[in-house]
């Protein structure tokens, strides 16, 4: 099983049903897919700033985010399947099916250690991955990636978040870290082709 996180940046971009399409095409029983905050969780930011509210608050609403962009790839992709509880995405998988996460078990009601700007969609993708064991996990940027560079220099450089080198130390999941146009890379991994073009982590 895979786990792919779409970027919310993509969401404005035209190759965005390319990806949605090979994910349609080659996905069913075994991808899981994450999609990012994008634009409404930089509004989140914004607000923040502008309110001060707390960083349980901010984080509430930017899972809110990943799931109204959620519902967006679904309508984009009808045959995707929202899944709103974790404990549903391998039944899912099993039926089949492309499991679409709508990450709602990650409200809080009290700040835990992923509470906080360090911790966006793409840890959150990551930790998802660990939890479920999955074969690989992708990611996908709107920006081009320069494959010599570690994932903590990709946090230094906010393409990742700051947890995220972190995160995948402590873990075995292999990682691709992909930018928009490397749709053919995702399609040739998935079909079990060697494809070059990307970075691999673990």
């Amino acid at each position: 099983m895979w786990v792919i996180k779409l970027g919310g940046s993509l969401l404005g971009d035209a190759r965005l049903t390319d990806w949605l399409a090979l994910v349609e095409q080659l996905g069913g029983g075994r991808v899981t897919l994450v999609c990012g905050g994008g634009t409404l969780a930089d509004e989140v930011r914004r607000l923040q700033a502008r309110w001060q509210v707390d960083d349980l608050t901010a984080h509430n609403m930017a899972v809110l985010t990943m799931v109204q962009n959620a519902h967006l790839l679904q309508a984009l992709a009808p045959t995707l399947q929202p899944v709103a509880r974790e404990a549903d995405i391998m039944p899912t998988l099993r039926r089949g099916g492309v499991a679409l996460w709508m990450p709602l078990d990650l409200l809080r009601a009290r700040p835990d250690p992923d509470t906080s700007w360090d911790v966006t969609s793409d840890s959150i993708a990551l930790a998802l991955a660990q939890r479920l064991h999955a074969e690989r996990l992708v990611v996908v940027k709107s920006c081009e990636i320069d494959e010599r560079l570690t994932l903590d220099q990709l946090g230094d450089l906010d393409i990742l978040d700051r947890r995220f080198a972190t995160l995948a130390a402590t873990g075995s999941v292999p990682i691709d870290v992909l930018c928009r146009s490397q749709v053919e890379v995702l399609r040739g991994g998935l079909l079990g082709a060697c494809e070059g073009g990307s970075r691999r982590y673990g």
